[in-house]
């Protein structure tokens, strides 16, 4: 049996950029003026700023979910929604800083990457 060693968060960051695709990618890349590696790169430190520690909302796929991301549902939106469109300023005016990229197309970017996030979280969820 192969062992898995596998860190949480960048499987949530995997699975984000995964499910935003070469399109959105692309569109992020220009929104940034930057190649797609930059793009990717914007993707996975929103995903670790809106993530925090990755034991609040990444757990690794043979763990069960717990906390917020279980809360509420995906037609409601959950509580998770409400958190993660909560913490969308803060974390965009963080990346901002962190990255010195203009503070309005960072605010955008998160504002894609935040329902991929829930939805990545979802269908974690739904899967368990």
């Amino acid at each position: 049996m192969q062992e898995l060693d596998e860190n949480p968060l960048t499987s949530l960051q995997d699975d984000v950029l995964d499910e935003l695709g070469d399109e959105r990618i692309a569109d992020i890349a220009v929104l940034l003026d930057t190649d797609e590696a930059g793009a990717r790169q914007m993707v996975g430190t929103t995903v670790a700023a809106l993530s925090g520690e990755a034991e609040t909302v990444a757990t690794p796929h043979d763990a069960p979910l717990t906390g917020v991301a279980t809360l509420g549902g995906f037609a409601t939106g959950g509580l998770m929604a409400g958190l993660l469109a909560e913490e969308a300023r803060p974390v965009a005016d963080a990346v901002a800083r962190r990255t010195g990229l203009a503070p309005g197309a960072v605010s955008r970017v998160v504002e894609t990457v935040v329902p991929v996030v829930l939805a990545v979280l979802t269908k974690r969820a739904a899967g368990r």
